[in-house]
């Protein structure tokens, strides 16, 4: 069982940055395939990044490709999105998310993460 808790989220003027982190519970956390999505109001939740339980590879959504990085520090438990360059588009509330990499599935999923944080909103202001 992984639980997760985010943080960091806030409001920002369009071409500001804002780090998020993602403190994860649990003895496995180096086993654990994290992600970031986000859910706009009246829109669905989309894949935003994802970075594999080595933290050798990463994935990101075209949208954000450039301006936004994910890291991890598996001795802290914790990931982080690094966002730069914000726009308001990027509006949303921000999820954190886990599987084991063991289990399989499409990274860029949300079906494929079967542990998720509560959520942290992120504004973007013009």
């Amino acid at each position: 069982q992984v639980q997760l808790v985010e943080s960091g989220g806030g409001l920002v003027q369009a071409g500001g940055s804002l780090r998020l982190s993602c403190a994860a519970s649990g003895p496995t956390f180096s086993d654990v395939n994290m992600g970031w999505f986000r859910q706009a109001p009246g829109k669905e939740r989309e894949f935003v990044a994802a970075i594999r339980w080595k933290g050798a590879n990463t994935y990101y959504a075209n949208s954000v490709k450039g301006r936004f990085t994910i890291s991890r520090e598996n001795g802290r438990n914790t990931v982080y999105l690094q966002m730069n360059s914000l726009k308001p588009e990027d509006t949303a509330v921000y999820y954190c998310t886990g599987r084991y990499y063991f289990t399989g599935g499409n990274d860029e999923s949300s079906h494929a993460y079967p542990y998720w944080g509560q959520g942290t909103q992120v504004t973007v202001s013009l």
